[in-house]
């Protein structure tokens, strides 16, 4: 069950993190395009288009504090560690960053996901 977001939540760091891995995974899809031989990239770019598109959604709704920012972000974190995954098995530039961006966009997503868990529990106790 969704409970009502706390009010004033400061999603700053999980925002920036997000947008950057967008900046990153957007880079890394269209330099994986210019790539040799991108049929072996394929893999790589898919995953890059769609953390991508999960890093945006969730900046958004943490941009608008939304009921649902925490589970979405949580989900964030689960694709950016696969897209990671992948990204870091090519010895290219642009997959490397992405994939450290990948990472830091995951540790954020769970520290605000653990962060809005243990505020839930506070709150329930209370």
């Amino acid at each position: 069950m969704l409970r009502p977001a706390p009010a004033g939540r400061d999603f700053a760091k999980c925002i920036a993190a997000c947008n950057a891995c967008v900046v990153a995974c957007n880079h890394c899809a269209a330099s994986c395009l210019r790539e040799r031989d991108v049929k072996a990239m394929a893999e790589c770019i898919a995953l890059d288009i769609d953390c991508a598109a999960m890093c945006q959604f969730a900046s958004g709704l943490m941009a608008r504090d939304s009921v649902l920012a925490s589970p979405i972000c949580h989900l964030c974190a689960e694709v950016c560690k696969t897209c990671a995954d992948i990204c870091s098995r090519h010895a290219m530039r642009h997959c490397q960053e992405c994939a450290e961006a990948c990472r830091a966009c995951a540790e954020a997503c769970e520290a605000m996901t653990t962060l809005e868990s243990t505020a839930t529990i506070l709150t329930a106790a209370q």
